[in-house]
């Protein structure tokens, strides 16, 4: 073989301008939707197909128009993909268990059905504290569905708060890291954008959640998914405890939340000790331990040997397969934008904008989440074109820059996110649904995002 053409297959270049490249992003991302909502393709094969023709039309050659797909593909089936496998495992663990019926009875027992949605907004919130995005849904899910189950609402009017809990943490606070790399691009005080972060973040999450879920869920009343509701449900008297079946959910979030207690107040003066509470609290780490956790606590009940343990965490593998294809092909798409070039091009023209610093860092934090699909590389991304501003700003206007860009950053999920395939296949929803619901949430929760930063611009 011409070892000239692997080097060419190898590498994704493109002379294309910043015209035919935005043209390019706009056409690949309707392909896309054309392909699922009109032919009815399979989400997975079109967005490899989107990702073909998005690659052609930004000028790339012809045997490197599926390098970045597969680039992203692996390398979100390897992070991502991976979280979702061990939370499908915990959470089959939970169900067949009984534990998860535990969990939803005691939610059930002390909340008024009415109150369910700001429960599940208030529980998300925790949790998101130390958990990224990913490893959130996967762990919370699994009861949201039950919970909407059992007290007869649509799973919308529950799920929908749970994410806007998930998301908010994830653009606004440290440790998550789009707010810790902006932090440390723009030199902000961690402790003063923690605060301000958690400040912000609660009427986000009241808006963009409870309140939003009333009318979406009138515009998609779907009910939860049989794949998270046991049709065999474990008898009361043998059902583990409340106390057992929440302590497999909370388990990875201490040990996250001891790995960044950890690193914010020893960092480099680390012991041994702290070492291993650092490589414990990773959360592919901390998701495994949780999983041999729950095999043992809660599979091992009823008299079940380790074969029958092992057939549950088995049979949870299947359901997820299309999820974790889909998933792929979304941060495979991700990457054919982000190699193209689209990103830097509208960076680039945003840059030199008339406007205040937090607009501005909330518009470009905007355009890149817009063309890649990622918050960390719209964070990451805008924090460094802003880098230059905040010197200039007092400590809590920078720490409110981090907040703009943080806020920016979830701006409209759409069909180059994996975290859009992996809500729209976790509740069995169609694309338009998806939209009507994910998507409008997240730019519920940017632009109320944004409106919060520029009220506490007035006042500190």
């Amino acid at each position: 073989m011409n070892p000239g053409l692997l080097l060419a297959a190898d590498e994704v270049t493109t002379t294309a301008g910043p015209g035919q490249l935005v043209l390019a992003a706009c056409v690949g991302i309707a392909v896309i939707v054309l392909l699922i909502v009109w032919a009815h393709l399979h989400p997975f094969l079109s967005l490899m197909v989107g990702s073909a023709v998005l690659a052609l039309s930004a000028g790339i050659a012809l045997p490197q128009a599926f390098t970045a797909f597969s680039k992203g593909l692996g390398a979100t089936v390897g992070s991502v993909g991976v979280l979702i496998a061990l939370g499908a495992a915990i959470g089959a663990l939970l169900v067949k268990s009984g534990a998860a019926d535990a969990i939803v009875d005691g939610f059930l027992r002390t909340t008024p059905i009415k109150m369910l949605p700001w429960a599940m907004a208030a529980l998300a919130f925790v949790i998101g504290i130390p958990l990224f995005f990913e490893v959130g849904v996967v762990l919370l899910l699994p009861v949201i569905m039950m919970v909407a189950s059992r007290a007869k609402r649509p799973v919308i009017a529950l799920g929908i708060p749970a994410l806007a809990g998930l998301s908010a943490l994830h653009g606004f606070v440290p440790p998550h890291p789009g707010p810790l790399i902006a932090i440390d691009a723009l030199g902000a005080n961690l402790g003063l954008t923690l605060g301000l972060g958690l400040l912000a973040a609660i009427p986000v999450v009241i808006v963009a959640g409870p309140l939003s879920a009333g009318f979406m869920s009138r515009w998609v009343p779907i009910d939860a998914p049989k794949t998270f509701v046991s049709s065999d449900p474990v008898p009361e008297e043998e059902r583990p405890s409340f106390g057992l079946g929440i302590s497999v959910v909370l388990m990875p979030v201490v040990l996250m939340l001891l790995r960044t207690v950890v690193e914010t107040t020893i960092g480099e003066k680390a012991n041994f000790f702290a070492t291993f509470l650092v490589f414990i609290g990773t959360p592919l780490v901390a998701l495994l331990l949780t999983t041999f956790f729950a095999m043992f606590t809660l599979g091992m009940r009823g008299g079940r040997g380790l074969k029958g343990v092992s057939d549950i965490v088995g049979g949870s593998f299947g359901p997820i397969a299309g999820i974790l294809l889909i998933v792929g092909a979304g941060g495979g798409f991700k990457e054919t934008l982000v190699d193209s070039g689209v990103a830097d091009v509208i960076a680039q023209w945003i840059e030199g904008a008339p406007v205040s610093p937090l607009l501005a860092g909330w518009l470009v934090a905007v355009s890149i989440r817009l063309a890649t699909g990622s918050a960390t590389v719209a964070t990451v991304t805008a924090a460094g074109i802003m880098t230059p501003v905040a010197p200039g700003l007092e400590p809590t206007h920078q720490a409110l820059l981090v907040l703009a860009i943080g806020a920016g950053s979830v701006f409209l999920s759409h069909v180059n996110d994996a975290g859009f395939w992996l809500v729209k296949e976790y509740f069995g929803m169609t694309v338009p649904q998806t939209f009507k619901t994910w998507s409008l949430m997240e730019t519920i929760l940017s632009v109320v995002g944004l409106a919060v930063v520029m009220l506490f611009s007035l006042v500190v």
